[in-house]
């Protein structure tokens, strides 16, 4: 299969299997990106997803052979390019990027909300090399997590920069040794996992929320987000584990 999908305990991991083609993304790569975000996102018992790739890059983006001979469409209409730059979601996805993700890769990887990635790993926006723009994500997301300057040095030069100079900036969550990304990808979700689900999908959508917003209206929408969780049985349950000494039993309801 072109995107697989698996599950490991509240964890779904979503892999792109085009190993052959650099992972670079048709629109079966999008419609399969997209197909398994819905599965994702509709099991209940399904907390944190992962990003992944079979192969030495995570995704060269855009598949311009594909372009070339005339497939012109690699997103769909819910999810945009790749099926998931523009895909509104509920719950975290991390990217675990051990290899280039470059153009489209690197948009694919912003469009998740944590990346783990390893020494060999480079991000990169070339599309001005090619007469291109990032359209897909890339020149909104990227100087929300690097410094402008780098940035604007990326987007108008095209030249990549390493993870470890995405990691001393903040755009990479986690560094790890080549082949490592999965694993502390895994283990990053677990450590997720562990906290209420409900309470870190509304942690999530504050924080994203409070970046269009200012102080005041960020606050209150977090204040929304906690009456809301009040009428769930997880909310509960917290104290009372709390209380009892002992580790929550979270059902995500």
């Amino acid at each position: 299969m072109i995107i697989e999908y698996e599950t490991r305990d509240h964890t779904a991991l979503i892999t792109l299997n085009r190993p052959e083609a650099r992972n670079a993304v048709n629109h079966e790569v999008a419609e399969g990106i997209e197909n398994a975000l819905d599965e994702f996102e509709a099991d209940d018992d399904l907390w944190t997803g992962i990003l992944c790739a079979n192969g030495p890059a995570f995704s060269a983006g855009a598949d311009l052979k594909a372009i070339s001979a005339g497939e012109l469409n690699l997103a769909t209409k819910r999810g945009g390019f790749g099926g998931i730059v523009a895909r509104e979601r509920i719950k975290p996805l991390i990217a675990a990027v051990d290899g280039p993700a470059l153009a489209g890769g690197t948009e694919l990887a912003l469009a998740c909300d944590l990346i783990v990635a390893s020494k060999v790993a480079r991000f990169g926006l070339p599309e001005v090399k090619r007469s291109l723009i990032a359209s897909a994500g890339g020149l909104v997301r990227l100087p929300r997590v690097l410094p402008k300057n780098i940035a604007m040095q990326m987007a108008l030069t095209g030249e990549p920069i390493s993870a470890e100079k995405a990691h001393r900036f903040g755009m990479v969550n986690i560094l790890v040794e080549a082949g490592e990304a999965l694993n502390e990808s895994l283990l990053l979700a677990e450590m997720i996992n562990e906290n209420a689900p409900l309470a870190v999908r509304a942690t999530r959508r504050s924080l994203l929320e409070s970046l269009t917003m200012n102080d005041n209206d960020g606050m209150k929408f977090a204040i929304e987000e906690t009456a809301a969780l009040a009428a769930t049985e997880d909310y509960k349950e917290g104290p009372l584990a709390f209380i009892e000494k002992r580790p929550p039993i979270w059902k995500g309801k």
